[in-house]
């Protein structure tokens, strides 16, 4: 069963301030660690007392931020604040951060002791080996410090949490995050810092399957050529044959497996506020570090890492030669990554990958969820037929259709009409991101049968993501937007407590289907440069209004009636007017929404 900490410990947590009384070192630490084998750690960030350093903060103080919104505020403390490894403010404070991603209902009471009933029949804990899920990496089951009993605890955790998502399907940093979090808290505590870290939608924090973690390294990659210019070229030079890409897979594994535990304790005290971007900042520090090494140090000459410079990587984080503190401080003194930077590589290498995963795989389930061609299924087009007002499908067997074209007889207009709605159905499919064309459309909104009422749109469409937006003007105009992001990311606030003007990602295109037939992408998919805030306004929204594109005019601009609009050139898709007049009365507007994803 859960332990408990002791009662004092919020106090404890408060009155910390410099280094801790020696008979207290190891209270800060849950009683499934070996402490004894961190008293060979080399203490970095305790601070020697000199009267001038300011007191160390403490868990009240960023309670009391959070609570009050500002998490600009509480990033800095976390940035700043180098507490021991042994503080106990850990155990309150890790729970708190990793709280504010939860978005599932699995906090209550009793919850997790449920689910280990559930899948294990008991809630003592096995002393024989627990088989863990696919999704662990099994050569990367790091325990650090933890005792037999707390690997066991670790191992339970990963098995619940993958009974209770089993849409994680590979996820090798999940088992050394879990180990992390048992040092200063209990195991169910562990599980739901865990929950909040996966469910997260506002950061990523882990992923979850095999392309993302693909995409990461490469985002890594990409990002790393760009800012540590000289180590790439250093090691191209004295490794000729070197491909990075073998380097960089291992990029996870320079902080997580190879630096010291209390640099990782330190990072970890960002990284559950920030997200994976921290670990990105680290990374590129490594990797300037290990470089300037190489040039001075005769450990790392060339003739030493040349064969395998990705070993040589993990080797010296474990020797690295700053302090926990002078490595946060520069990591976060990078200049020019911004996340909207991170996000457009990101977003870039994730397109990219997905649809060449698709394309390239030979199961006989995407075979049969979609054709060779990129269109919809039979049976998304049934179901467009029965819900589409904008694309309306009226199946009549082709040689009955054809014959009766070609003699003159009933059914010729219909075949005509049905020729044209079907190709502005294909047109549309073959515009969406490959993976989407896997799932099965679902009509989530229609002015139709809903009503013309921006609360009822928000209601039934602002969970979903992507979705599809289709307009039909009263001139008969077809046109609309790909909507990467979910419509309720209008309300997320960002690190100064404001609700953020404008969301999505670069996935986001719009379309016009009639009278012209186009795609606009976004201007940032074939450009790697910064092309400034007005590139990257992809969605926004209130309670007077939805809009789509932005600078220097709104692709799509609808009130809150849903019976007017306007629309116009903008810098985001770099797109004309979606029709000819620009001020557009609406007819209907549908929304999609797609099954499975």
């Amino acid at each position: 069963m859960p332990y408990h900490h002791r009662g004092d410990a919020s106090a404890q947590a408060d009155k910390l301030s410099g280094i801790v009384e020696e008979s207290d070192l190891y209270e800060g630490f849950a009683p499934h660690v070996e402490t004894s084998e961190i008293k060979s750690l080399d203490i970095y960030n305790v601070p020697k007392q000199t009267g001038k350093e300011p007191a160390l903060r403490s868990f009240t103080e960023i309670q009391q931020q959070l609570q009050q919104g500002k998490k600009r505020e509480v990033k800095n403390i976390l940035r700043e604040n180098s507490w021991p490894i042994n503080s106990p403010i850990r155990s309150q404070l890790w729970p708190l951060l990793c709280g504010q991603h939860l978005t599932k209902q699995n906090t209550l009471d009793g919850f997790y002791w449920e689910m280990v009933h559930q899948v294990f029949g008991t809630t003592e804990l096995s002393e024989k080996p627990i088989m863990l899920p696919a999704f662990v990496d099994a050569t990367h089951c790091l325990p650090y410090h933890l005792t037999s009993t707390g690997r066991a605890v670790a191992d339970r955790i990963v098995n619940v949490l993958g009974y209770d998502c089993p849409d994680i399907t590979y996820s090798p940093v999940l088992y050394p995050i879990t180990s992390i979090l048992l040092h200063f808290m209990s195991e169910e505590e562990a599980y739901i810092c865990l929950a909040g870290l996966v469910g997260s939608k506002e950061k990523v924090f882990i992923n979850q399957t095999k392309l993302l973690h693909e995409v990461t390294w490469k985002t890594v990659m990409q990002i790393a050529k760009k800012h540590t210019k000289s180590a790439i070229s250093y090691f191209q030079r004295i490794c000729p044959g070197l491909k990075l890409e073998r380097v960089f897979m291992d990029w996870c594994w320079w902080i997580l497996a190879g630096l010291p535990f209390q640099h990782l304790v330190r990072i970890m005290d960002c990284y559950f506020h920030e997200g994976i971007k921290v670990l990105y900042r680290v990374a590129l520090v490594i990797l300037n570090l290990f470089h300037k090494e190489c040039q001075s140090n005769n450990e790392w000459s060339p003739d030493n890492i040349k064969n395998d410079i990705g070993n040589a990587m993990i080797k010296f984080c474990k020797k690295i030669p700053v302090s926990p503190a002078k490595l946060l401080h520069a990591a976060f003194s990078i200049r020019g990554l911004s996340s909207q930077y991170i996000s457009r590589i990101f977003v870039k290498t994730e397109m990219l990958l997905k649809s060449r995963s698709v394309l390239n795989s030979g199961s006989k389930q995407l075979i049969k969820s979609r054709s060779s061609d990129n269109l919809p299924t039979s049976q998304s087009q049934v179901n467009i037929q029965m819900m589409s007002h904008t694309l309306t499908i009226r199946e009549k067997m082709h040689s009955e259709s054809c014959r009766n074209l070609h003699f003159g007889l009933p059914g010729t207009t219909n075949f005509i009409k049905t020729w044209t709605d079907r190709q502005f159905l294909f047109t549309l499919w073959s515009w969406l991101p490959v993976r989407i064309t896997m799932y099965q459309p679902v009509l989530l909104y229609t002015t139709e049968e809903h009503g013309c009422s921006l609360t009822t749109f928000y209601v039934r469409v602002e969970q979903h993501e992507p979705t599809l937006l289709m307009i039909k003007t009263c001139n008969n105009e077809v046109f609309g937007a790909y909507c990467s992001s979910r419509w309720f990311e209008r309300n997320v606030k960002d690190d100064r407590g404001q609700r953020q003007a404008y969301f999505g990602t670069g996935e986001t295109f719009l379309f016009s289907l009639y009278p012209e037939r186009a795609k606009y992408p976004w201007v940032g998919i074939e450009n790697d440069k910064d092309l400034g805030h007005s590139s990257e306004l992809f969605m926004a929204a209130d309670s007077k209004m939805i809009t789509i594109g932005g600078g220097e005019g709104q692709a799509i601009w609808m009130d809150e009636n849903i019976r007017f609009g306007k629309t116009d050139s903008c810098k985001t898709f770099n797109n004309p007017p979606l029709c000819p007049s620009g001020d557009f009365e609406i007819r209907v507007l549908e929304v999609y929404g797609f099954v499975g994803i």
